[in-house]
């Protein structure tokens, strides 16, 4: 029996397709793998409401596992609904975000119950948002005034090409008060400090009884790296950006609109000797 009992998963770009679909072959190594035992974590930068139906889809809420939403801002138990971890951003940094991205010219935006708010409503990239996570766009006058309430995290929107000039720009302005990293070619998170896949999967681990060798994580991109290196087995996909690639203990090779997914589930879970 692999010693694995806990998957952690990226969605987009690793668990599903280019058209944000899982795929017959991959469905069946996660099914086959949550009949081992192994507790199923989609861990995504996305809101918990843009994880809740693709985790319904693979019945999660029946047969167990958990949403790690917001790059690990927070943790849901799917039959429960319960909150197992959350750490919020300081309201402070709201508005000072909001007039970063201003004095940019780029889009930010964020969550509230009914989908994503965002005064930028139109603009391209922070629509990519939507595809991503099927909810929908709500245009808002004045975002920092807007916020009145926690959020796990802020998304930066942009041109792929000015993306690490304002990620770099970014993580100068709230050095010790925020954490900014990129987690796609046109998305900068702004997250609580310290907030990672890796130290919300600890948490959970915690609480299970479990260690990081119990763990595996596959990811694609460069919010993805911290639960890669600090699973027991990290696996990054063939389309990982290649610092991605460097810190993984195995690089798939086929891609994840080829199942790479059910390439790691098969070896390191079903078929380990």
């Amino acid at each position: 029996m692999s010693k694995i009992k806990v998957l952690a998963l990226d969605l987009d770009g690793t668990l599903t397709n280019d058209q944000k679909v899982v795929t017959p072959r991959t469905r069946a190594a996660l099914d086959a793998a949550i009949a081992q035992g192994v507790t199923v974590v989609l861990a995504s930068g996305r809101p918990t409401a843009g994880i809740t139906p693709l985790a319904k889809e693979l019945g999660l809420d029946k047969k167990g596992g958990c949403i790690l939403s917001y790059n690990g801002g927070k943790i849901v138990d799917c039959v429960t609904g319960e909150t197992l971890v959350e750490k919020t951003l300081d309201p402070a940094l709201v508005p000072e975000l909001c007039a970063f991205a201003a004095a940019q010219d780029i889009a930010i935006l964020t969550y509230n119950r009914e989908g994503i708010v965002c005064e930028r409503d139109k603009d391209e990239w922070a629509n990519k948002e939507c595809f991503t996570t099927k909810l929908p766009m709500i245009h808002v006058d004045d975002l920092a005034s807007y916020v009145n309430y926690p959020v796990c995290k802020m998304l930066i929107t942009l041109d792929p090409a000015r993306r690490d000039a304002v990620c770099a720009a970014g993580q100068q302005q709230f050095a010790g008060r925020a954490d900014l990293y990129p987690s796609s070619p046109f998305f900068i998170e702004a997250v609580p400090l310290g907030v990672a896949k890796d130290g919300s999967l600890a948490e959970l681990l915690r609480r299970m009884g479990l260690t990081r060798e119990n763990l595996m994580a596959c990811g694609d991109g460069l919010n993805d790296r911290s639960m890669i290196a600090y699973a027991g087995v990290g696996v990054a996909m063939q389309n990982a950006e290649q610092p991605v690639k460097d810190c993984a203990d195995y690089v798939t090779t086929a891609d994840n609109n080829h199942d790479g997914v059910a390439e790691a589930v098969e070896k390191f879970i079903l078929r380990e000797d």
